[in-house]
């Protein structure tokens, strides 16, 4: 007998097992009822009945949409794109093709570096990184006690040598007094020469009348050549008092000589006294410092930086091809991020007399090997107005617009 099962009529019971009735395939087949629990089957949960809350409630119409915010929106961004763009147009057609710029701009200024002449220790700093000075203010003070000595012995030097030409005048008055002397003696050595030449004359008359005598001739002519000796000695006394006044003014000569000597080498002790305070060259800020009390400095080793800062100018690399307009007296624009973006005007001062590479350490040489063509950058300075520098926010390095 062919048994088929066919689940109808389920009914769940409390301990799971699943009851179904079975309904006959064919009329001509005999049916076999078997009951057979459904596997992992549980009692389904029973609902509670819902029990009717009244009436339903009336549901609201839709309410009317609002218009969206970017339907106003768009056009009025849009009508501000194109005013904007058409302004731009309008610029740029009347004055930027006309106009050229360049970010490759710096602030410089003509700085001096503080370096001592002489070599000592330093006893003092006077000033700090970043202050202010006046020109003359003093900087740094090296020791001068060296200095000072030698001050100090070339003005003792100085002094003996002024008496050295106080006793020279002295000796070439009294060589002065000499030749008068010896011009003197020269004077009655002359005369006495021709007394006794009269009286050889006399005496020779009388020798021939036998009233006078040989011996008395002959004393004559003796006192004739004492005479001419004695004029003879007057004239050497008067060239040696001549030779004596100018050996004497000779001498004072070489000691006035000497003296100026000294004090030129005073002077010089002076300005190394001088020298031995640093002082600043002009108003600025001061920078750079690199030095203390008790430091050992030597000539020529940089100490401290003196920015000017009301002399700061604008150095702006154009290119090759930017200078055609460019001249001096031109405007110029300038934008500073040092200065929230202010924008002032400068002028156009001058332009380098050639590019940066001639003046590089190692200039190119385009005889040589392939050339290839690169734009080459002028430096043009730029004067910086008055109340831009007074503002004090321009400092030397930054680039500017």
């Amino acid at each position: 007998m062919v048994l088929f099962t066919r689940y109808v009529n389920a009914q769940f019971e409390p301990n799971g097992s699943v009851y179904f009735s079975e309904s006959p395939m064919s009329s001509t087949a005999s049916t076999v009822a078997e009951v057979r629990p459904f596997p992992n089957a549980k009692a389904p949960a029973v609902e509670a009945p819902v029990e009717p809350q009244g009436p339903a409630e009336a549901i609201p119409p839709p309410a009317k949409r609002k218009r969206s915010a970017r339907t106003f929106l768009l056009p009025v961004i849009g009508a501000a794109l194109l005013a904007g763009a058409g302004w731009y147009g309008y610029d740029y057609w009347t004055d930027g093709r006309f106009l050229v710029s360049t970010d490759d701009a710096y602030v410089q200024a003509d700085m001096a570096f503080v370096s001592p002449k002489i070599s000592g220790y330093v006893s003092a700093v006077k000033v700090t990184e970043n202050q202010h000075d006046k020109a003359g203010d003093p900087l740094a003070v090296v020791d001068d006690g060296d200095d000072r000595i030698a001050v100090d012995q070339t003005e003792a030097q100085i002094a003996t040598q002024g008496k050295t030409l106080e006793r020279i005048d002295a000796q070439v008055e009294a060589a002065q007094a000499s030749l008068q002397q010896a011009e003197a003696q020269k004077t009655a050595a002359k005369a006495a020469a021709d007394n006794a030449a009269r009286v050889v004359n006399r005496t020779g008359q009388l020798l021939k009348t036998h009233v006078a005598t040989q011996a008395q001739l002959d004393d004559a002519q003796t006192a004739v050549e004492q005479a001419d000796a004695a004029l003879a000695g007057a004239d050497a006394q008067i060239a040696a008092a001549t030779a004596n006044i100018g050996v004497l003014k000779a001498q004072r000569a070489e000691a006035a000589s000497t003296l100026a000597t000294l004090r030129l080498t005073k002077q010089k002790a002076e300005r190394d006294l001088s020298f031995t305070v640093l002082k600043a060259p002009y108003d600025g800020v001061i920078g750079n410092l690199s030095v203390e009390q008790g430091d050992l400095v030597n000539p020529g080793q940089k100490l401290a930086v003196v920015v000017p800062m009301n002399k700061l100018y604008i150095v702006a690399n154009f290119k090759e091809t930017q200078l055609a307009r460019l001249v001096p007296g031109e405007k110029v624009k300038i934008s500073v991020d040092a200065m929230n973006g202010q924008d002032f005007e400068g002028t156009v001062s001058s332009l380098a007399p050639a590019s940066g590479a001639v003046f590089s350490l190692l200039p190119p040489e385009n005889a040589t090997g392939n050339f290839t063509k690169v734009v080459q950058r002028v430096p043009v300075r730029i004067d910086v107005p008055a109340d831009a520098l007074k503002s004090g926010r321009l400092r030397a390095g930054p680039p500017r617009t």
